[in-house]
């Protein structure tokens, strides 16, 4: 599990942005300050507060050099799905990431065993990739 100070090592996972489906790499981020929100589920009731409104603050974020990812263990089809669905989601324009096998929640410690699903955590990774 990835500490406060340290490096994170680079992931790629499958992510659902901007109408498709593509592979997302941590260093396309590089040289910019990056917001990690890991949420548990898609189609859920908190969720789409908490992502609806960091949308809403997307294009500010961008403007200060930083960028923001979604994380849950969802496939990035079931992100599409909820994004098309969904008139809170659908405002979204940063990538959706997924990881379905746990292993970047994993990481960073938010992983739940026994129910498959990360907690809710934010963590922001600085310019040169240290958290």
């Amino acid at each position: 599990m990835v500490q406060i100070g340290e490096k994170v090592q680079d992931f790629m996972l499958d992510a659902y942005l901007a109408n498709k489906i593509t592979k997302i790499k941590l260093s396309d981020y590089k040289d910019k300050w990056v917001v990690l929100l890991f949420y548990p589920a898609d189609f859920t009731f908190v969720c789409p507060t908490e992502l609806s409104e960091a949308a809403d603050y997307h294009e500010e974020f961008q403007k200060e050099g930083a960028e923001i990812l979604s994380i849950s263990t969802d496939t990035a089809y079931a992100h599409k799905a909820w994004h098309d669905q969904s008139p809170s989601i659908s405002k979204i324009k940063y990538p959706m990431l997924a990881d379905p096998t746990g292993k970047v929640c994993r990481l960073f410690g938010t992983y739940i065993e026994n129910e498959g699903l990360s907690f809710r955590a934010t963590f922001i990774i600085d310019p040169k990739g240290v958290l």
